[in-house]
């Protein structure tokens, strides 16, 4: 029934018809070896004006014009970062999902361990269905990221996502360099923190950095959480963490 009265929609009734952005970005490598885990989030904004005017406006009065990216987290930019999950929180209409899986598991073996081309648009298109509800159409804005010139991301991503929904759901995809995006930004902070969170769980991390941990920590306490490694759900935010990828949390406690 919801999908019939979506398609029944047309341009003259565009008074019910929400365009909301969603900024993808990724933490993890799903070419690497060393790096097991690997997390895709979108932030999702009905009007990103708000959260990125406050952010713009901050970084004047700071004099703070550097990238914010959480693998670059230290003493100087913590606060600022710090600054940026709050207003992540109190901003209205905003929501955030992200998917974490385990490229050792047998899942995802199974399911994308032959393309990780693929498994990148496949679980693009996972989050995107997770954010997509009644009477929406989405914009995808994503980090951008070195392909083969085989891969036509931005065009597959679209194509399948309108096929599939059978209506005009995902109006458009571009990439853009997230050292110019202050949400892309905003994103990788998001990501960063949820991917680094599960590798200080599973013992993938001899020696956590300070000031990562230290927002990590921030983060979870904002959201009342001791961790994220069996996922988390309000909202506002939808972590998703698949089985194998919880598995690891009994392999490090049965260690232990």
């Amino acid at each position: 029934m919801i999908q019939e009265e979506q398609n029944d929609l047309s341009l003259k009734d565009y008074k019910q018809i929400w365009t909301k952005f969603c900024f993808l970005d990724e933490s993890g490598s799903l070419s690497a070896k060393q790096q097991p885990l690997f997390t895709v989030g979108i932030l999702k904004l009905t009007q990103p004006y708000y959260l990125y005017n406050k952010i713009q406006y901050e970084r004047s009065v700071k004099h703070f014009y550097d990238e914010m990216k959480f693998n670059l987290l230290g003493k100087k930019n913590i606060d600022f970062a710090k600054f940026v999950i709050e207003s992540v929180l109190e901003t209205r209409s905003l929501a955030f999902y992200s998917y974490s899986l385990d490229k050792e598991g047998e899942y995802f073996k199974r399911t994308f361990g032959a393309d990780p081309w693929q498994a990148y648009e496949d679980i693009s298109l996972r989050l995107l269905d997770s954010a997509l509800v009644q009477n929406e159409i989405l914009i995808l804005i994503a980090d951008h990221i070195t392909t083969p010139k085989n891969i036509r991301y931005e065009v597959s991503v679209k194509k399948r996502m309108n096929d599939k929904h059978r209506r005009l759901a995902l109006a458009g995809v571009c990439r853009f360099d997230s050292k110019g995006n202050d949400l892309l930004q905003v994103s990788d902070l998001l990501i960063g923190i949820v991917n680094y969170d599960l590798k200080m769980q599973y013992g993938l991390i001899e020696e956590p950095s300070k000031y990562k941990k230290e927002l990590v920590d921030f983060f979870k306490q904002q959201l009342g959480v001791k961790n994220f490694c069996e996922g988390f759900r309000n909202r506002s935010f939808n972590i998703f963490v698949d089985k194998d990828s919880k598995s690891r949390k009994c392999q490090v406690t049965n260690q232990e």
